[in-house]
Parts: C-alpha cells; structure tokens; sequence
C-alpha cells in the first residue's frame, strides 16, 4: 500500500485530502505545518507528500527543500490557491512534481493528479532499475575494485579484451569470474553480438556434449528434433565455459579440436560445422595439479592458459570488503526503498574480521538479506555471520597498510609507481612508509 503524507493548516481542506485518498487505497498521514511535516519525514518514508505552498510556521517550499536533501526520490505535489499559480509554477521549478489547486474543483482532479504521479515515479524506478540490471550484468561498471590486486586484474581486462585471446579465468566460487567474463566480451570487437555462458559442472556428459556441439534429429532416444549446440549459437560471439575442469576426457578432445581447427560434427552427425567464437573458461579448481594427476588434457590446459587470470578471494582483498558491502547494501536498499539503510561502524569492523568463504556472492547475499531485514543502521547483532579473524577489530590502518604492501609488490619497490595506483602523492606514501618502518623501497 502506497503512503502519502498530506500537509494543510485548513482542517476541513485537510480532511477532505484524508478522505478522497484513503478511498483510493492509499494510507494517508496527515499535519498542519512544516515543523509536523519534518518530523514525519524523518521519522519514517513515504511515497508522496501533498504539502499547501502556505502555512503558518514557514511556506511548502521548506518542505520540498528538506525532501530534495534527504529523499529526492519521494515527489512532491504543491498546493497552491488560485491566484498563487506563479508561485506553484517557481516551485516546480525547485523539483516539485506537480501543483494543484485550492479549493479542488471536483476530487477526480486529485485522483488523477496522484495517480499520475505515482505511476510517473513508478516508470522511473523500474527503469532506473533496468538500466542498473544491464549495467551490472553486461559491463564493467559494476565492478567494484580498489584493492591493489584488483586494479591490476582490470588492467590485464582491459588489454586482453580488444584480442581474440582465449582467456583462463581462475579462482574460489563466488569471485566474479563470469562478470570479468562479460566485461571481456563487452569490451571486444564481439560486444554486439551475443555472449553464451554454460555451466559445465550442471550437465552429465551426455547432455553436456550435446549443449556444446548440439545434435542431429535421431542421435539419441528423445532427440526428435535437430539441436543447435551453444558454439554454433554463440557464432560471431564468445563462449564463457564455466567449470571447464568438469569435462571428461571424451569432451576434453573435442573441445581442443574446435579451438585449434573452429570445427566440430553435432551428436550423430558427419558434416564439418565451422564457427568463429571466442572462448572464455572458468575454473575453481587447480588445473595444473589436475594435468599431473592425469585428469585433464596437457595440451587442452596449455590451449586454454593462452592468456590466464587469477581472480585472488574475497578475503585477500581487504581494501574492497567495505567498499562491496555498501555497494550491495545500497542496491537493495535503493529497490527496497530504503534510504536511511546503513551499516555502523561496529558492523563494518565485523565484516572486516570475516572470512568471506562464498567470497563477493556470499557478500551480495548477505547484504540482500540485511536490506530485508533492518530499516535503518545495522548492528552487528544483525549480521547472520560470526568473525573468523583475528579477536581484535581490523582497523582501517590495518587495510591502508595491506594495500601500500600489495601495490609495492606489484610495482617492485617503485614509490612513485605506488603512489599513481593508490592515487595519493608521493610524500603521502613516504610518510605511511615512514610510520610503518619501511626503509628499502625504490625511488
């Protein structure tokens, strides 16, 4: 049920506001001044506010400034006397909705005004949504990265993406490694058209051969009907083969055959299909220790390793739990209508001190089950996780100094190559190392 606050210092007017919305369904709060509005508001959301443009402690526009600051996302409709329309006109100019006038000339005008504007608020969330659905699946932008390792990941994206490198992404469940796989992919030639995933862990053998090479009508009891594998409709594009470590030896000898001739035969069929697809791999296993142990092909392995990425955990990544946390907490917060939702500083040390064994999925997970959950700060006794780190707090030094450690790793000792990628100036960076008592750094 929709909430609108209504704000008139006229009884009467007021009550007939109450009555011809609370028949439409609405639940209706109602005041008589600003001070009654602010308090309202920061006391709980709301959908609307209808707000008279006069009123006896201040005027509307008080109340359209303060729900500007604080939640620019709830609209405001003016009400404004006849002979005060210039003063409504100045108010939509200020981010108000919308103006009606007083005394209403029949309540259908009311109906239909909130219910335009409703609506209009409506169509603008799903689309704020949709277009933050497509960025967050299709392209970089999603990705959260601060932590030196991560920085450096992007970089290796960013120069592998343009080629048709076939790429080795390695790490944990939970990493992102089919999110760097779609920015890979938007990030090529092959952008427009279509990426392909497959999860090679979620078929048996035999459905999976048939997913990637598809097969002839007959091939199989049940196979009624000729069947497009995923090479063949990923033509053009590229291939995310998630799990690769799941394929048997059979599959093994195929799929090196298509990346080293682009051809391969559908199940039960003899005619030589070519395609031109880019391959992207994914593998939370350790593939080198599966080439030793005799269950994975060499040459597939040294096909696939062309050009490898390792994705590190999340719990490598220090710098950017925090930076995950409110990012995921602000995305369900936003589709829940939450804006005052955030995290104390006391939850926030808790994150710190976690783990993360499900890595940044189980961080989007929990912060999607916060936002359910709590209105307004998080405490830690909100959090469903228990710390696993060490029993004092992770303090801030304690990520800024993890982080100046990584990144003069990555850059061999180079200060000033240091200080470009954590984006602080060089004297900065000389006194963190100063205080932390490192004296063998490069220039």
């Amino acid at each position: 049920m929709e909430r609108i606050l209504v704000i008139d210092d006229d009884p009467g007017f007021r009550m007939l506001l109450e009555t011809i919305l609370s028949k439409e369904g609405y639940a209706v709060e109602s005041g008589g001044s600003v001070e009654e509005a602010l308090r309202a508001g920061a006391a709980r959301k709301y959908d609307l506010v209808v707000t008279d443009l006069r009123l006896p402690d201040g005027d509307g526009l008080a109340i359209l400034r303060w729900w500007s600051e604080h939640d620019p996302h709830t609209p405001v409709i003016m009400i404004t006397a006849f002979g005060s329309v210039g003063s409504a006109v100045e108010a939509m100019k200020l981010g108000a909705a919308d103006y009606i006038g007083k005394p209403l000339s029949s309540p259908d005008e009311l109906r239909l005004l909130v219910r335009r504007t409703l609506d209009q608020r409506r169509l603008e969330d799903q689309y704020a949504l949709m277009r933050e659905e497509e960025q967050s699946r299709f392209s970089c932008s999603s990705l959260v990265a601060e932590d030196p390792r991560m920085e450096q990941i992007l970089e290796m994206v960013r120069r592998v993406a343009p080629t048709n490198a076939t790429v080795l992404l390695a790490g944990e469940s939970g990493t992102g490694k089919e999110l760097i796989a779609r920015c890979i992919h938007q990030n090529s030639p092959r952008a427009e058209r279509v990426f392909v995933p497959v999860n090679c862990a979620a078929l048996t053998p035999t459905l999976i051969e048939s997913e990637l090479f598809g097969h002839e009508r007959g091939a199989f009891t049940g196979a009624a009907t000729q069947h497009l594998g995923r090479f063949e409709r990923a033509h053009g594009g590229t291939l995310f083969l998630d799990e690769i470590g799941e394929l048997d030896g059979g599959l093994q000898a195929k799929l090196l055959r298509v990346l080293q001739e682009k051809t391969f035969e559908r199940v039960g069929g003899t005619r030589q299909i070519t395609v031109d697809v880019r391959v992207i791999a994914a593998t939370n296993r350790n593939l080198k220790q599966a080439v030793a142990d005799g269950k994975f092909r060499e040459d597939l392995y040294y096909r696939l390793h062309a050009f490898p990425i390792e994705l590190p955990p999340l719990r490598e990544r220090p710098a950017d739990i925090l930076k995950l946390a409110r990012h995921f907490l602000g995305k369900a917060a936003r589709n829940l209508r939450k804006p005052g939702l955030k995290l104390s500083p006391e939850a926030e040390q808790v994150l710190l001190a976690y783990a993360w064994p499900g890595n940044v999925r189980e961080m989007e997970n929990t912060m999607e089950r916060l936002a359910i959950l709590c209105d307004e700060l998080i405490e830690p006794d909100d959090l469903p996780i228990t710390p696993t780190g060490p029993s004092r707090p992770v303090l801030f030094k304690d990520i800024e100094r993890q982080a100046i450690e990584d990144a003069l790793r990555a850059n061999h000792g180079s200060r000033t190559k240091t200080a470009r990628q954590l984006g602080i100036s060089l004297r900065t960076l000389q006194y963190r190392l100063k205080e932390y008592g490192y004296t063998s750094s490069k220039d």
